[in-house]
Order: C-alpha cells, then structure tokens, then sequence
C-alpha cells in the first residue's frame, strides 16, 4: 500500500498518478516547475511539471514519453510515470542527488572545486556512453539534439545521466540525415543543422565536444565571449592550440590532473566540433579516444565551425562558418579553404 496524503493506494502506478494530479494542481499555473517527491515505499522521484504555456509544446511532451518509456541505459535518466490532465502535462523521472552538471559545474558558488580531474573524466566518459548507446545501441538510433551542462544530472556518486529528450529525434532504417526544424541550446549547434536543418548523430558529437570544453575549463559557452577577450570559447580553444598552450584553458579548480590525458581530452573535443560533419569521429571511436593512450591523427584535425554573426562584436572571426561551409584561414581573412566530405581517420598507431 501506498500513502498519499489521507489516502492509501495499492498499486504504484496509481500512487504516480495522483502524485503528479496533487502536483498539477498545485502548480498549473507555472511554465515550468521541477519538484522532488518520495512515495511510500521510499522511492524518491522527480517530476517536470510543464503548462500549456510552456515552450515545450505537446508534440515535444509526447515525443519527451515515447522516446525513453523502454529506454534503460545507466547514463541515461529513467521515466517513471506521466499525466496529461487539463491545462498541465507532467513527467515523473527517478531523481538524481546533484542535480544537473551546470548548476556544479558554471554555478555562482564555486562547486567546481569539489570536480577533481577522476570525476570530471567519469562525467565525460559516462555521458559518452549514453550517447553511444542512443546512436548505436537502439533501434531505431536517436539524436538527442540538446546535449548541455545543464541536460546532463549527477546522482549521488557523480554518475552523469543525459535528460530532457522533449527534443530528440528517432532515424528510420537506412536513413543518414533528415532534415529539421533547428531546435537547441546557441552554442552548442553544430554548423550543418543551424544553418540548414541538416541532423545526423553527428550534430550530437559536436555538442559533446562543446561539453568537454566546458567541463575542463569551467567555463560557460552560452556566456558567448570571455572577459577582455572578442573570442567565443571554441575559438579560444583552438587558438590556444595553434600556439601550444592548450594548459591556459584548464579550469583553475583543477589543482592536480593528468597534464597528458587532459590535453587529449581537449583535442579529442576539438575532433568533435570540426566545422565539417564527415570529419567528427562517431560516438564508440569518441570513447576509445578518451579510454585509452592512443596518438591522436593531429594532422586531420580543422579548426571547429560556429556560426558567424554569433559573437558579441564585429571583429572577424577566424575559424567562422559560413552558410556554405567553410572557414576563414587564420592566416587571411579574405582566404577560404573547403573542407573535404569524406571521413578521416582521428587515431594513428604508436610505433613499438
């Protein structure tokens, strides 16, 4: 049996539905609302109250249930229940303890300090395996199409799990691409799909990338430029590439770290968010990239594509996307280099 308030269930689905009703009625009016809530057997949850006037509409609602209903994967957050009722519509998750990555990792208070390097590569390396499985695992595969700090939560042990799937999308048999309405988080876009609705699994392994960016440097790519600096985050990276300074972007908090295994961590981003979709790595070559001490192919490797126009000044970006995909070469602005479509190779074999 199961108690809420003065009344006593017996089945635990139906103990979900009148929790989430209660919780539709006190919070109908809200846009968007996430609440905690414990049943009585003593399962925690978590529930996503959204109104009609959210911008998650109903499709994106329904597509949110029917994409992770049977899906089950460690990293990936579990949907318990739901309740379409009125003027409100209600997800009911397992919860997580930490709550989401951002709010650690870009939050005001400084919690960045309790990320040593082991849990920040746990972080990347489990949410990686949440998006192999979705593109690889499933069938059909999905496209998660929101991956960000704040769509990744960390349970009790830091054990990162890829959330709100309202903008996922699934690929039918033997199709590459579809092409879409452009929906996500400004910063984490890859190049193909902002400009042209152009969607492969690919888009999902340049917003990894971003991720990883963010998660060593700690700092923020929706924060769109650094203090005393006209460069977006992505474009600082690869700069401190080019000159070899890739330690300038670790996060300060880190105080001890693996210098070798962190920079390749760095450059394995740097792979994920090239401007061409073709020459990013799929999500399993991603995970062998950062398990193990293999030599990254360098020479492969193109500066990473961003759309123009998203700075906050006018100076000329040098590694900029333009709607027919190429960048402007560091050393000319006036100067274009195309990428090639086909794929390369991101790993080389170290001689014995």
């Amino acid at each position: 049996m199961y108690r809420l308030g003065e009344q006593y269930v017996e089945h635990k689905a139906h103990a979900l539905y009148l929790l989430v009703y209660y919780w539709q009625k006190l919070f109908s009016c809200c846009d968007e609302t996430k609440l905690k809530g414990t049943l009585r057997n003593g399962t925690v949850v978590a529930a996503k109250v959204l109104s009609t006037e959210s911008k998650q509409g109903i499709h994106e609602f329904l597509t949110e249930i029917d994409t992770i209903t049977n899906v089950r994967h460690p990293n990936l957050v579990e949907l318990l229940g739901c309740c379409v009722q009125e003027n409100s519509r209600i997800l009911v998750y397992e919860y997580v303890e930490n709550k989401s990555l951002d709010r650690i990792l870009l939050g005001p208070n400084n919690s960045a300090a309790d990320l040593n390097w082991e849990l920040r590569s746990a972080i990347c390396k489990g949410a990686a395996s949440g998006l192999k499985f979705l593109h690889e695992e499933l069938d059909p595969p999905i496209v998660h199409r929101d991956i960000k700090a704040s769509n990744i939560l960390l349970d009790s042990n830091y054990l990162p799990k890829i959330g709100d799937f309202g903008l996922a999308k699934l690929f039918p048999d033997n199709v590459t691409h579809i092409s879409t309405r452009v929906a996500g988080t400004t910063g984490y876009l890859a190049p193909e799909y902002a400009l042209h609705g152009q969607l492969t699994k690919k888009a999902d392994v340049y917003s990894f990338g971003v991720l990883i960016i963010e998660i060593i440097s700690g700092r923020s790519v929706s924060k769109g430029w650094l203090a005393n600096m006209d460069k977006l985050l992505l474009e600082w990276t690869w700069q401190l590439y080019e000159e070899g300074r890739l330690k300038e972007l670790v996060d300060p908090n880190l105080k001890e770290y693996p210098e070798e295994e962190v920079l390749r961590y760095i450059k394995v981003a740097l792979f994920c968010t090239q401007a061409s979709a073709n020459r990013r790595p799929p999500m399993p070559q991603v995970i062998e990239m950062l398990s193990k001490p293999i030599r990254l192919n360098e020479k492969e490797l193109t500066p990473p594509g961003f759309i123009e126009g998203s700075m906050s000044t006018s100076k000329a970006s040098k590694a900029t996307i333009t709607s027919n995909l190429r960048t402007k070469d560091a050393s000319s602005s006036d100067s274009s280099i195309p990428f090639s479509s086909a794929p390369v190779t991101c790993t080389e074999l170290i001689p014995r």
